[in-house]
């Protein structure tokens, strides 16, 4: 499944300072969907190359994280429970900023 994953907000940092990422994700053990939950750990394995604390805690993505799914927020279409298709926009946005 096809991806465009976009960092802002400071969150870029934490992927070597690179804001968008193409991707491509195979979906496991034949599942038909790809959800919010598969993808977070996804992309802290795969793109988070530091401090990945300041990008997840637990399952989810932490306070403070602002997620788009083109362009809608999640969580009006089921937060982890979102579904994802081929060639979706998903947005992370820290809106946490030091002073």
């Amino acid at each position: 499944m096809q991806l465009t994953l976009e960092f802002g907000g400071g969150l870029e940092l934490l992927c070597d300072s690179k804001k968008i990422h193409n991707v491509n994700i195979e979906q496991q053990n034949g599942q038909d969907k790809l959800t919010m939950k598969d993808l977070l750990p996804w992309v802290r394995t795969n793109l988070i190359k530091e401090r990945p604390e300041m990008f997840m805690k637990g399952d989810t993505v932490r306070p403070g994280v602002l997620v788009l799914v083109n362009d809608c927020d999640w969580e009006l279409s089921g937060q982890l429970n979102t579904s994802l298709e081929d060639k979706d926009v998903v947005v992370f946005i820290s809106t946490l900023h030091g002073g």
